[in-house]
């Protein structure tokens, strides 16, 4: 009886035993299954891996792989080894970075397209001829007020500090400098006026004039604000045929008159020509030639469409008279750097020039088209000595 009731407790013991075997032998088959799913599917990182981080969890669940299977089995039996999963690792591309809206940061210190406002700076006003407009015919030694209209276009007040000084040409007994007898902000206008005489002798007559701040420094107009303002009149050689001054009239006349005398002997010409220029362009004195480099002369345009000869590095101009000089003449000529508004001068007008190769010269004003600003120039400058 009593191995007959010992029989199913062997039997049940053993049961137990396989099924306990089966059960760890499903699970390791699916922590198998599990483990090379998992190595196989790596999450990728959307940011650059870390390589050595990647090989260091490669490397942990390989080991613990090997580990488990090494271990023995309830039953006391070695699995038969299996062979370790290969694990590909590739690395993902790097992402391309996120395109980003890149602008400039403006650096501080207001930064414009537009130059600075110079603090003196004049503007021709309009008209700028108040009185005595050019060319005006006045009577040997009468005497007359020139008024020009001025615009204050610098930053700077105009106090009565400032004064309208005289730069070259003739002065026509008018004062050295006389102040402002008003205070101009800026961008407001001021009627400048000068009293002056005529000259005796018959002629054509031309006084530059700027304006001088407080520590003695001239400004003018023109494209670069250093060119000056001007009266130009005419004396005639019969005053009994001049009329009385009148602003506004601008006559067509023609100064005749005893020319200097010829030299003894003709000076050697360097060249000599007529040339038409357009405002832009440039002037070689000496070859007479447009554009081609070592410029002595600049026809240029401002903002309030004044036409100018701009003297470049080394080269002087003056407005002689309405009769021809000779090389004598210019030589004695006062000449400056400053520029001249083509318009004030008049067809007829000879202007003396020296080039920035030491040359005299001699231009005549010959005409200018009024659609497209055309210049045109009778040259002629001297071989030198």
């Amino acid at each position: 009886m009593t191995s007959t009731n010992r029989t199913p407790l062997r039997f049940s013991l053993l049961t137990f035993i396989v099924w306990l075997a089966v059960a760890a032998g499903i699970i390791f088959l699916l922590w198998q299954v599990i483990t090379r799913i998992s190595a196989n599917k790596l999450p990728v990182s959307t940011t650059t891996p870390n390589l050595t981080q990647a090989y260091q969890t490669i490397a942990v669940n390989m080991a613990a792989q090997q580990t488990s299977s090494a271990a023995p089995t309830a039953m006391g039996n070695t699995p038969s080894p299996t062979t370790s999963p290969t694990i590909s690792f590739t690395q993902a591309p790097p992402t391309a970075l996120q395109s980003q809206n890149i602008t400039s940061t403006p650096v501080s210190g207001n930064r414009t397209s537009t130059p600075p406002v110079l603090c003196d700076r004049a503007g021709a006003g309009n008209p700028i001829d108040v009185t005595i407009p050019d060319d005006s015919l006045v009577a040997p030694g009468q005497g007359f007020t020139k008024t020009w209209k001025l615009v204050n276009t610098g930053s700077c007040t105009w106090t009565t500090a400032y004064s309208v000084s005289f730069f070259y040409g003739d002065r026509m007994d008018g004062p050295e400098s006389e102040a402002l007898k008003e205070t101009v902000l800026p961008a407001q206008s001021v009627e400048i006026s000068i009293e002056m005489f005529a000259p005796q002798a018959p002629g054509t007559y031309q006084g530059n004039w700027k304006l001088m701040n407080p520590t003695g420094v001239l400004f003018g107009i023109g494209p670069n604000g250093d060119s000056p303002f001007w009266v130009r009149i005419i004396v005639p050689e019969n005053p009994a045929n001049t009329a009385t001054v009148t602003p506004g009239f601008t006559p067509t006349f023609s100064t005749t008159g005893s020319p200097s005398p010829t030299a003894t002997t003709t000076p050697p010409v360097q060249a000599s020509g007529e040339i038409s220029s357009i405002p832009g362009d440039s002037i070689n004195l000496d070859t007479l030639t447009l554009n081609s480099g070592d410029e002595d002369l600049a026809y240029q345009v401002d903002s309030n469409n004044y036409h100018w000869l701009a003297p470049q590095i080394g080269a002087l101009i003056g407005v002689y008279s309405s009769l021809e000089p000779f090389l004598e003449d210019c030589q004695s000529a006062g000449m400056s750097t400053a520029p001249i508004a083509v318009e004030s001068l008049s067809v007829g007008t000879y202007l003396c020039y020296l080039t920035n190769e030491g040359r005299y010269g001699k231009a005549l004003f010959t005409s200018i088209d009024p659609l497209t600003f055309t210049l045109t120039l009778d040259l002629l400058t001297w071989a030198l000595p």
